[in-house]
């Protein structure tokens, strides 16, 4: 069974508004057997709304539409509809009821919110637990399409409380399963080499795919079917190939972030962490401190861009930054002994490199970041030498010293 989502708002195409609200629904329609087919973004114009749904209740049989259903005259998407569906908008006692329950001693009642009770006569329509703006559910031929607000914990609240499960009633669905692994060590090009012999005899119903993201692959195995338990048995036997394939380079077989592994790990062990960082400005801090109850394993970190901070607080010597330099092996190294010592952590990581955009020489180019991770009196360090720009530069030193920390604790 097979969706389209259509988001509506100017604020989508130049950038100001970023849409999450496609990638939450593709997840939650896919546990229920509904995958979407295409991911359309429009401005509020009459003629294009009316386009994209022409061509999406050819494509499918589930329409997803949200945005332009605010009081403001740039909001158009009730009256378009009423228009697509031959129909007009009535004033609704219910719906008007719940808006003055929305918005009772937060926004005084005036005309524009009124409007809001004026809803297309000939649908369904649903009322919005958490905002003034109710949802129309119409069906036509078999088809469903579903007007939904743009804000997003209204659309979750509407799509979870009453869309998704009115849907999975309304339509037979396939069962669809993932079951994702995280794959360290390999470029993506080496990994489907690898691989290529075990995709190419997996069951028509079972596709695989890569998903490369700064030093880790996400494989993702999907399984289709009629019946559940066959499904699962099919991936259950194809994750075992797999394991039998790459063994240890499997870190994990849940999409889980690589800051939640290091965490569970740390919290496990009842070990503490540090980080000393330079290039990557205390973002492997933000990440391990991203997580809840962190604390129990998070004692701190230092960003250390200067020398002097390196000298004067992780204890790096002079003379190892006159002979290697800030970013070398011998830096790194000094850096997790003195974050260990300093905020008197079990273990540590550090970081520093050349993130870029300038600063390169001949000898360390922009994209050298060396990286140590330390644990006791063990330390491992690596030399990331790939140039994919600042940002990326910067995320990917931080999965390394991640997957480091990660297999010295293991």
């Amino acid at each position: 069974m097979f969706a389209e989502i259509i988001t509506i708002g100017d604020e989508l195409l130049i950038g100001q508004v970023v849409d999450t609200n496609s990638a939450w629904m593709g997840q939650e329609l896919n546990k229920i057997g509904i995958e979407v087919l295409r991911i359309v973004s429009i401005r509020d114009r009459e003629e294009e709304i009316m386009e994209a749904i022409d061509n999406a209740m050819e494509r499918v049989n589930i329409v997803l539409v949200t945005g332009g259903l605010g009081p403001t005259k740039d909001d158009i998407t009730k009256q378009t509809l009423c228009k697509y569906f031959h129909t007009e908008l009535v004033f609704n006692e219910e719906v008007f009821e719940n808006v003055k329950r929305v918005l009772a001693g937060k926004i005084p009642m005036n005309a524009l919110n009124k409007s809001q009770a004026m809803v297309p006569k000939d649908c369904m329509v649903i009322n919005n637990p958490v905002g003034s703006a109710s949802v129309s559910w119409f069906e036509r031929d078999g088809k469903v399409l579903v007007s939904m607000p743009g804000v997003p914990q209204e659309m979750i609240a509407v799509m979870t409380e009453s869309v998704l499960p009115k849907l999975h009633a309304r339509f037979q669905t396939d069962v669809i399963m993932h079951q994702t692994f995280l794959v360290q060590h390999y470029p993506e090009s080496v990994l489907a080499e690898k691989l290529e012999s075990w995709e190419n005899a997996l069951p028509e119903c079972i596709k695989l795919a890569y998903l490369p993201k700064f030093g880790i692959i996400r494989l993702r195995l999907t399984g289709r079917g009629q019946n559940r338990e066959e499904v699962k048995v099919l991936l259950e036997r194809e994750k075992l190939k797999l394991e039998e394939i790459l063994g240890e380079d499997i870190f994990s077989e849940e999409d889980t972030p690589l800051e939640v592994i290091v965490g569970e790990l740390l919290k496990k062990k009842k070990l503490t962490v540090s980080t000393a960082e330079s290039c990557t400005g205390g973002s492997i801090a933000t990440r391990l401190t991203s997580i809840a109850g962190s604390s129990e394993y998070f004692n701190g970190s230092v960003v250390a861009y200067s020398n002097e901070v390196k000298m004067e607080i992780l204890h790096v010597s002079s003379e190892t930054l006159e002979r290697h330099g800030a970013v070398s092996e011998e830096t790194v190294i000094e850096m997790v002994k003195g974050a260990m010592k300093t905020l008197k952590t079990d273990c540590a990581v550090a970081t520093s490199g050349i993130a870029g955009p300038g600063g390169g020489t001949p000898k360390k180019p922009v994209g050298t970041v060396w990286i140590a991770a330390g644990y006791k009196n063990e330390i491992h360090t690596y030399k990331q030498e790939t140039n994919r720009g600042r940002s990326m530069n910067i995320e990917r030193a931080g999965n390394n010293a991640l997957l480091m920390l990660r297999d010295l604790l293991k």
